[in-house]
């Protein structure tokens, strides 16, 4: 064996009570699981009463350009995270033709940037996993986006697919399927995503069902018609037969405070009634999307030009703004904006960082201006490439939510602008200092098998998420007395404390709390994928 882990309090990935266990590592697998003790090696790490669990699986993941652009990936590596799944929210870079890669560098600069020089080399899903398959830190599956899709097959167009646009839209997520992706994403809050019909959305789940992968949904609205929202999902689910997971499955705005327990009742009786339904959620208060997503969907038909004709003509301002202020717009939930809320925390140019890091509210008192008009001045100036935190949870939500059955951990992580949001950083050690530790809201091997085993059935990966001989080594130590996370809305880009080894396949991405720089992931493809 290559590394043996001696003395060892064994979390692994079940939920079954802590046991102390020597671990040995061989050729990137877990080689034996043995009495503690017996173990030797070609390295012997001793534990000493720290914890091994499973490599935490980070279900929903924003970095599909910032992997590739930094590939070393501290900000997972430093929390244990050594799988995640990109594609989400029905908006990422396959499959793509020119004129939509150019229309999503500019819609998705506020979540992943555009870096200057960089090698768009891929068009298609096959191509984007063989792109990781270059180097990186930490595993990574990916989920066909079903707004990218459509893009390609209508347009920006707010209509119904025609008969023909929607077998062009089945053909494309079969064929991302078949070169490897785990699934399908939407984000039915961003266009062109939100065009799409139930019906529209059954069909291409029926495809995603027949070739074995799941629909991971940002449903229509996380305020107002929130559960009808989640119900049409479930429908979704039912009338096609396509597995269910629900992406950063929350109850936000005042509208929904203390709700919880009515989205678990909908979840339980469709369970009891025989769907296959998991959720991912993150442990924070705050959410996080790019500004102009707050604007309705009518206002960026059509693209980001005819956006930008938009909010730079006076009469259709004041129409946008009654929708975003008054009677609440589809892009922000259905909810009235309350600008005290929203706090810009990522700009493109450097004349608007004094911008970052306070509410639209507040800004606009420091200008004498109106909220409305700080809005879309910015939008305009910066071509809606800037990010914001929208402050519209609840904890009784939250924690509600984090002890259903089949829920699993997802960061939903920005890693760019000046403050992003800390859950990039610190999710996985929050879950286990506040929500374990803290709070008790979870004990440790429920949780840890929260954030590996249960996550890692979904994706239906046969050789991940437990500490099991012939499992792929993917695994992280950690002190449970001192795991935490130093990621602040403030300071967000710090490491996580208390974890002090992480393997991605077997080799030390974190060793002794340090980052080693290994690239030792690779793609995690569909099982189902065409050989």
């Amino acid at each position: 064996m290559d590394v043996v882990i001696r003395n060892a309090l064994v979390a692994d990935g079940t939920g079954a009570p802590l046991a102390r266990h020597d671990v040995g590592i061989g050729d990137g697998r877990i080689a034996e699981v043995a009495d503690a003790g017996t173990l030797t090696g070609g390295r012997t790490i001793d534990a000493g009463g720290l914890v091994l669990a499973p490599g935490f699986i980070d279900m929903h993941s924003h970095s599909d350009l910032q992997l590739l652009a930094n590939p070393e990936h501290p900000a997972k590596i430093t929390q244990g995270v050594t799988t995640e799944v990109l594609g989400q929210d029905g908006l990422s870079y396959a499959p793509v033709d020119d004129v939509v890669l150019e229309a999503l560098r500019q819609q998705l600069a506020g979540w992943n940037d555009d870096p200057p020089g960089f090698d768009w080399n891929w068009r298609s899903v096959g191509g984007y996993l063989d792109r990781l398959d270059r180097g990186i830190a930490v595993n990574a599956a990916y989920l066909v986006p079903q707004g990218t899709v459509r893009m390609l097959a209508v347009g920006w167009d707010d209509r119904p697919a025609t008969d023909a646009e929607l077998n062009r839209m089945k053909e494309l997520v079969a064929t991302g399927l078949t070169e490897g992706a785990m699934g399908m994403s939407s984000g039915l809050t961003y266009t062109p995503g939100m065009y799409a019909e139930t019906s529209e959305l059954v069909e291409l789940c029926r495809v995603v069902g027949e070739l074995g992968g799941f629909y991971s949904p940002h449903h229509r609205s996380y305020g107002k018609g929130a559960l009808e929202a989640f119900a049409e999902m479930i429908d979704v689910s039912r009338r096609s037969g396509c597995p269910l997971h629900l992406a950063h499955a929350t109850m936000n705005f005042s509208v929904n405070r203390g709700k919880a327990p009515d989205l678990l009742k909908l979840l339980d009786d469709a369970l009891d009634d025989g769907c296959d339904i998991s959720l991912d959620t993150y442990p924070y208060l705050p959410g996080a999307t790019y500004l102009s997503a707050l604007l309705p969907s009518w206002a960026t038909e059509g693209g980001l030009d005819a956006t930008l004709a938009r909010l730079s003509d006076v009469d259709e301002r004041e129409r946008i703004r009654e929708a975003v202020e008054e009677s609440g717009s589809d892009g922000a939930h259905g909810v009235p904006i309350d600008w005290e809320a929203i706090e810009i925390n990522g700009v493109r140019h450097e004349h608007n960082a004094h911008l970052v890091g306070h509410s639209v509210a507040a800004s606009a008192r420091t200008n004498g201006t109106e909220p409305a008009k700080l809005y879309f001045d910015t939008l305009l100036d910066e071509r809606l490439g800037t990010s914001c935190l929208m402050h519209v949870g609840h904890e009784e939500n939250v924690q509600a939510i984090m002890r259903h059955a089949t829920h699993t951990g997802g960061s939903d992580g920005l890693l760019v602008g000046a403050r992003p949001h800390p859950r990039a950083w610190g999710t996985f050690p929050r879950y286990l200092a506040r929500y374990v530790r803290e709070l008790g809201v979870l004990d440790l091997a429920e949780c840890v098998a929260h954030l590996t085993g249960r996550a890692a059935r979904r994706l239906r990966l046969a050789d991940r998420g437990l500490v099991r001989a012939g499992y792929a080594a993917d695994l992280v130590l950690f002190d449970p007395e001192t795991i935490t996370d130093t990621a602040t809305f403030d300071d967000p880009r710090q490491a996580a404390a208390g974890i002090t080894h992480v393997f991605v396949n077997g080799v030390a991405a974190l060793d002794d709390g340090s980052p080693t720089g290994a690239l030792a992931g690779h793609s995690l493809r569909n099982p189902r994928r065409a050989r």
